[in-house]
């Protein structure tokens, strides 16, 4: 019996379905997207490596009216409602781009990678600079983007420029897609130009997503959920949906039936159980998920070794600046001690803040909570009220992240006193609870 490839290390709906990858289908997502009134703007919130960019890849690949998809998604569920396939699919025109890669060491850098992603974009659409019936204003515009010679300005108003050309090419309403929109937010912020490119970022969005009558609908993907007031001022109809939210909640990473249909079809179902602690664990509204990159890399690593064991993949894909900044912060007696909790399994009840600005992240040892909640450090195990969760460490992959980061901490902590890590190993090997807290104590 031939097998399907597993699917690592691809994001493209149609490479996936062309190449005959194994598929595990959530194209039930766009039926849920568009079956009522779909809202205007819709961002969805979620760790990385859960397949956002996979998804927006799919809605692409479906709307584009540049594209005949039928074949693409024949035998999937959304292939059974004709009627919702003849209104939507290939029947807009769209712009998908992405924002996972503007960002640099200054915004001098972040800036050219972004001049670089609509200069790309628009050289996509270059059939554009034909049409007649388009203004020359608006050419001049695009033939200075599509040559990365636009100023600010120009950059700012790109999506908006492209948007209304299309429109007037196609005679319809244009759908954008945006995925890893907050990327360049956070490497500003990590990198000290923050201020500049929300002032940018905004602007951009904001010529692109407010009263603006060429935008049929648009999707947003990202990993936070920055504060209104810092980047989406002033949009109407927009609805956000996070990891918190039962809307959606099952299109993005992989359900336990799902796995267990995927290591049954390659015959690694006697792996269940160690996949499980591993990869399982996640809480997105009222379903359990798998990451699902941990998931096919382990796969790929058993088609070759059978006797293959779980690794951490996550750690190698990530600074975890999180959880690095987190156990740097958990100075008092009471965050210690809700850390030792959670290592050993149980859940910790805090009040989630969902619109942190990247500036507010780390300003204090609460505000982190939020953080590793929605970055997929720490999963919910029930809803206290509406902004208070029982929050616990998902599976061994990360609980494995946050002992290295503890046990790194410590060593640096220690480094003036090389004789003290010595004797809280001895004393942790021993099992001495009272020594490795006064230690512990003292190094604090």
């Amino acid at each position: 019996m031939i097998r399907y490839n597993i699917p690592i290390g691809t994001s493209k709906f149609e490479k996936m379905r062309k190449n005959d990858y194994y598929y595990v289908d959530k194209t039930e997502l766009i039926h849920a997207l568009v079956k009522t009134e779909p809202a205007e703007i819709t961002l969805f919130t979620r760790p990385h490596r859960f397949g956002k960019t996979f998804v927006m890849s799919m809605l692409a690949s479906f709307f584009d009216i540049r594209r005949d998809s039928k074949a693409l998604f024949e035998g999937l569920k959304i292939a059974e409602d004709q009627k919702l396939c003849e209104l939507w699919m290939n029947q807009w025109p769209v712009i998908f781009l992405s924002f996972k890669d503007a960002g640099g060491e200054t915004f001098e850098d972040a800036y050219g990678l972004l001049q670089s992603i609509i200069s790309q974009l628009y050289v996509e659409h270059a059939y554009l600079e034909k049409c007649t019936e388009i203004d020359e204003s608006y050419k001049e515009i695009f033939t200075r983007l599509k040559r990365r010679q636009g100023n600010k300005t120009d950059v700012q108003i790109s999506l908006r420029i492209l948007m209304r050309m299309m429109q007037i090419y196609y005679g319809k309403q244009v759908i954008l897609l945006i995925d890893e929109y907050d990327v360049p937010l956070a490497k500003a912020f990590a990198n000290g130009y923050y201020d500049q490119m929300v002032f940018l970022i905004r602007n951009l969005l904001e010529q692109a997503l407010k009263t603006n009558s060429s935008l049929k609908l648009a999707v947003l993907t990202g990993c936070m959920r920055i504060s209104k007031e810092s980047i989406f001022t002033g949009l109407n109809n927009f609805t956000t949906f996070t990891i918190a939210d039962v809307d959606f909640d099952e299109y993005f990473g992989f359900t336990d039936q799902e796995v267990r249909d995927l290591l049954t079809y390659y015959e690694c179902a006697d792996k269940y159980e160690s996949i499980k602690e591993w990869y399982d664990g996640y809480r997105f509204g009222n379903v359990d998920v798998y990451c699902p990159w941990d998931v096919v890399s382990y796969l790929r690593s058993l088609r070759t070794n059978r006797e293959a064991i779980p690794q951490n993949y996550w750690i190698n894909t990530s600074s975890n600046a999180e959880v690095k900044e987190f156990i740097r912060q958990s100075k008092n007696l009471t965050t210690k001690r809700e850390i030792e909790r959670l290592m050993a399994g149980e859940s910790i009840t805090k009040t989630i803040h969902p619109e942190l600005t990247y500036k507010e992240m780390y300003e204090s040892i609460e505000n982190i909570w939020s953080v590793l909640f929605a970055t997929g450090y720490l999963t919910q195990s029930g809803q206290v009220d509406a902004r208070k969760f029982k929050l616990r460490i998902p599976n061994l992959e990360i609980r494995d992240i946050f002992k290295t980061q503890i046990m790194e901490y410590f060593k640096e902590s220690v480094a003036k006193d090389g004789d003290m890590l010595g004797r809280f190993c001895k004393a942790l090997k021993n099992g001495e609870e009272k020594k490795v807290e006064d230690i512990r104590n003292r190094e604090q």
